[in-house]
């Protein structure tokens, strides 16, 4: 059966990944995006395509579209970008998920949420599986985000327990590769361009705490084939198990580099989790999946879209 897929955040850094992989296999791809934090940079090789449209819209608004595959991804995702205007990150959750499930009723689309590994908090349990409820702090600082996919998540299975709308939820943990924001204040961004720009490498904290990278391929890869596994809605934890401190990934980036940069270390920011680790063992016994690119491999191809975008600059 040929599909019809609207991808909403299309123009960012994973919506356009997305875009990439879906245009290739000859989908025909709507993308929407109202460039709050997406770039027409990023999607502007596909405008040619014959089976790719972009949309300039603002998911908090209603569209009326035709479509039978929705991949839900419009949010500010860095923390610099959704906590510069907390409620508009609230809205984008909360009334873009209402808007794509109208839709995906209205149409009897299926329909993929891009949750978040941010509905842990920060985690007492570790590694997270997806049985575990969460450690989140419903009034702090990162709340407009954490709390925003978590009402996303339940406006998603009420729409599916009430009007049998088609759901997937995925929970997306630390995602890198090309086309990332040089300025989203993600670490390994970060990271990255401090050290191509011979800047100080900023920790917040100590450098103890971890995280889990997963790069971009493996991640689109999970994604279509979750949107595509029958009867099951998820959530499914989408990341790579492979747990690094952040002084070890600033250490990676040093060596990968080049770099003299020096490693300086900040107060660690409220509500920063101490530790962030996907249990995949749900998606690889349903669906096969598990990533495949090392840090180090996805490291290197980062770094070398970095540098020629600094190039450009």
């Amino acid at each position: 059966m040929e599909h019809s897929t609207l991808v909403t955040g299309g123009a960012g850094f994973i919506g356009s990944h997305l875009c990439d992989s879906l245009v290739a296999k000859g989908v025909d791809v709507a993308c929407l995006d109202n460039f709050y934090t997406g770039s027409k940079n990023n999607i502007r090789h596909l405008l040619a395509q014959p089976n790719f449209e972009l949309i300039r819209h603002d998911i908090w608004l209603p569209i009326y579209l035709e479509v039978n595959r929705i991949y839900n991804f419009a949010c500010p995702a860095s923390p610099i970008h959704y906590q510069t205007n907390p409620v508009s990150t609230v809205k984008t959750s909360v009334l873009g998920a209402i808007n794509m499930l109208g839709l995906a009723k209205r149409c009897r689309a299926r329909v993929l949420q891009a949750s978040t590994s941010e509905v842990y908090g920060d985690p007492l349990q570790h590694p997270q599986t997806e049985t575990y409820w969460g450690n989140v702090n419903p009034i702090g600082p990162r709340a407009c985000y954490d709390e925003g996919k978590r009402c996303a998540e339940t406006l998603f299975f009420d729409y599916h327990r009430q009007h049998r709308v088609d759901i997937r939820v995925a929970r997306i943990f630390n995602t890198y590769g090309p086309r990332m924001h040089p300025k989203d204040g993600r670490v390994v961004s970060n990271f990255i361009v401090q050290a191509l720009s011979g800047e100080d490498i900023t920790i917040y904290g100590d450098g103890t705490q971890t995280r889990s990278f997963c790069y971009i391929d493996d991640l689109i890869a999970a994604l279509q084939l979750l949107m595509e596994e029958p009867d099951f809605t998820g959530p499914v934890n989408l990341g790579n198990q492979s747990e690094f401190s952040i002084l070890e990934l600033a250490q990676k980036v040093l060596q990968q580099t080049g770099s003299r940069s020096k490693i300086v270390f900040k107060p660690l920011p409220t509500d920063d989790p101490v530790q962030r680790q996907p249990d995949i063992t749900l998606a690889k016994s349903r669906f096969g999946w598990e990533p495949r690119v090392s840090l180090d491999d996805g490291l290197k191809e980062t770094i070398a879209y970095f540098k020629k975008r600094l190039a450009q600059t």
